[in-house]
């Protein structure tokens, strides 16, 4: 039997009665979201910790806060967002209704990660409920404990008709993507997104693939060494490695490393303490599998901050790597955990080549003192995201999208883009059924005064004259 199949056809009967598609209806979803999230937080911060080691403050900045805030700018904003957009005439259509109407797709499917195993649940699902969707969450069955929470507490506080969570591994989540979805928003590796793709392909079924990647960190000989390490370090060691926009390795000039790497252990030690292992404040390793991947990549390179393990406690100690080479398997996949490569380069253009001979990156970053060389590499290369001078900060703006580029994915969502992603703008044009003799200039049998007056009519400008 089909496990999905009652729990698909019941939300698609939901979605087509129309329930999900007046404001009040969204609102009132939003509303319990938020009610979630503020009733079991130190629930959900108890998961979080059990499956990651996630400190409370971790905890609030990156999941519980982000995920409220995109509520309340969903809740401040949905009436807005929902209205028609009206949308530039020409002379051609100047007594016509011209607009863009926001409609939901239907039935949508979130698939989430791990590693943020609330935010990258939630904060795509405040999209799919604020435009409408009725929506089947698949939570990531690694972080076990924070699943736990979002099948057995989550369903309590939305519209079980319209909103479901489904469970299981890779075996049960390619059943459910055998069927078919209006949308589909996957977050996770670029290998599992290749198969959400190909099996969305066989309904024609969009998707938003929200995908890693091997995001560069380009330091400059014109910076402070002290500066670049403290905001590299942070960003590197937060969530102890595990985050797809994550500073992924360092490419500077061997002076700049010889500066950096006295620097980074010292944001280290003031950070987590002589024995970070001791620290209330650097996570885990999600799993043995991803600890054992870990830890063979501590054979790249030379070590020269960190390397120590401790397989029982799945933890790696924030480490730096010298002496890189582009071919060591450290350098061929996306480390996603405490590990810190650095390779240098003799110049900047050496920098953005070895940058754009890769795989397009979620994010890139830049440190120079000099506004030039940032614009630099802004200009010459290419990424989902980029922030000059500091690391995953423009993940904080809703006012900026986020999303890949090429293979680190497709589409993008926060704050309205995530209702835009979620939502079809069909493009609507609304004409009376009067003025026949003003529009049968289209019709046969065709002459060059017509067809003047038809082009002309139909140029791509704004018009704000009438046909009298």
């Amino acid at each position: 039997m089909d496990p999905f199949e009652d729990t698909l056809q019941r939300l698609r009967e939901a979605f087509s009665s129309g329930r999900t598609r007046p404001a009040e209806f969204r609102a009132a979803q939003l509303k319990g979201l938020g009610r979630f999230l503020q009733d079991n937080k130190q629930l959900l911060q108890e998961a979080l910790a059990q499956d990651l080691r996630k400190s409370a403050f971790e905890s609030e900045v990156s999941e519980i806060s982000i995920s409220q805030g995109e509520i309340n700018l969903a809740l401040r904003n949905l009436r807005a967002w929902m209205k028609d957009e009206t949308v530039p005439k020409n002379l051609a259509t100047q007594l016509d209704s011209a607009f863009i109407r926001k409609e939901p797709f239907g039935l949508v499917l979130i698939i989430a990660p791990w590693n943020y195993p609330l935010n990258l649940t939630l904060v795509p699902l405040v999209g799919a409920l604020a435009a409408g969707n009725c929506v089947v969450l698949k939570p990531s069955e690694i972080s076990k404990n924070t699943e736990r929470v979002l099948v057995e507490v989550l369903p309590r506080y939305l519209d079980r008709s319209c909103f479901a969570v489904v469970l299981g591994g890779p075996a049960e989540t390619g059943q459910l993507l055998e069927h078919k979805f209006d949308y589909i928003f996957f977050t996770g590796s670029p290998r599992v997104g290749k198969i959400v793709m190909a099996a969305a392909a066989k309904h024609l079924t969009p998707v938003t693939l929200e995908l890693g990647g091997k995001n560069p960190c380009y330091v400059d000989d014109n910076c402070d060494a002290q500066t670049v390490a403290n905001r590299v370090a942070f960003f590197r060691y937060f969530n102890a490695g595990q985050t797809c926009v994550a500073p992924d390795y360092i490419l500077c000039s061997p002076e700049m490393q010889e500066r950096l790497v006295p620097a980074l252990q010292s944001a280290i030690t003031r950070f987590y303490g002589e024995d970070p292992r001791a620290s209330p404040d650097l996570g885990r390793i999600v799993s043995e599998k991803h600890f054992q991947r870990l830890r063979g990549l501590l054979g790249c390179g030379r070590v020269a901050i960190g390397g120590q393990s401790e397989e029982s406690d799945r933890y790696i100690a924030p480490t730096v790597l010298v002496d890189v080479q582009e071919t060591e398997p450290v350098m061929q996949e996306e480390i996603f955990g405490p590990i810190l490569p650095i390779v240098t380069v003799r110049s900047l253009d050496e920098a953005i080549d070895f940058i754009n001979r890769r795989e397009k990156p979620l994010a890139l970053y830049t440190f120079s003192n000099s506004s030039q060389v940032v614009k630099q590499v802004l200009a010459r290369t290419s990424s989902g995201g980029f922030c000059g001078n500091d690391g995953f900060m423009h993940l904080i703006l809703t006012s900026l999208p986020f999303g890949g580029v090429g293979a680190s994915g497709m589409g993008s969502y926060h704050g309205k883009f995530s209702f835009d992603t979620f939502s079809h703008h069909r493009a609507c044009l609304l004409r009376g059924p009067g003025m026949e003799k003003i529009y049968s200039i289209r019709y046969p049998p065709y002459s060059p005064r017509n067809l003047r007056m038809l082009l002309v009519a139909m140029e791509a400008r704004s018009c704000s004259c009438t046909l009298l």
